[in-house]
């Protein structure tokens, strides 16, 4: 059974969601025949290197009100990854684009280690304050992951891998995602959203029974 996972690694209910599924994964009886695909999605494929803006002034520009506001929805996610043991840093979380942290990312898939990847970008991001466009920090968190060094820091200085990105960012529009997390089971069923690792069971359970 195939999980097709859309995420982007600067979206806190991804990392959320992520957990979630694996929490329900864990106690799946069919967890051994199950693959999970990581696909690319950028919230924002035109934000800057690096923001000016910290993570509330970001909230505010795109969704409005006072900082406060966004402090207050912030602590919200932050009590929620919590709930999942994962630790939010949000204050010193650094806003910018995530393009070749993707890139990064099918690099690591094309290799069998997109999963060990994924996790280790988003622990970087939400936890540590990693800027995810910064080449030197991408090179040291592949190689932190199960990578060759080397090898990454070849890859990220050609432009190798934007057709697979781009592919996973069409594939996306074609079968209407609009929001991520979003998860899809054999083609079959879709969960959308960082829902509760019940809900992801009862879906995993409902794609292998449909097989």
């Amino acid at each position: 059974m195939t999980i097709e996972i859309w995420s982007d690694v600067v979206c806190p209910f991804c990392y959320i969601g992520k957990r979630e599924f694996e929490h329900a994964l864990e106690r799946f009886p069919h967890r051994d025949s199950v693959q999970v695909i990581w696909r690319s999605f950028e919230l924002d494929p035109n934000a800057p290197a690096k923001s000016e803006l910290d993570m509330y002034g970001m909230l505010v520009e795109k969704y409005g009100g006072t900082r406060e506001d966004a402090k207050t929805r912030v602590a919200g996610v932050v009590q929620r990854a919590k709930t999942v043991g994962l630790d939010y840093n949000m204050d010193i979380a650094v806003i910018g684009n995530s393009f070749d942290a993707h890139r990064l990312l099918q690099y690591a898939k094309s290799l069998g280690q997109g999963g060990a990847m994924k996790e280790r970008l988003f622990k970087a991001y939400f936890t540590e304050g990693a800027q995810l466009a910064d080449v030197p920090t991408l090179i040291r968190l592949g190689a932190e992951a199960g990578l060759d060094g080397g090898e990454v820091a070849r890859v990220l200085s050609t432009t190798e891998f934007t057709d697979e990105v781009r592919r996973d960012e069409q594939e996306a529009r074609k079968i209407g995602v609009r929001g991520v997390p979003f998860f899809v089971i054999d083609r079959r069923l879709s969960v959308n959203g960082a829902q509760t690792s019940d809900v992801f069971y009862g879906a995993l359970q409902q794609g292998w029974e449909a097989r």
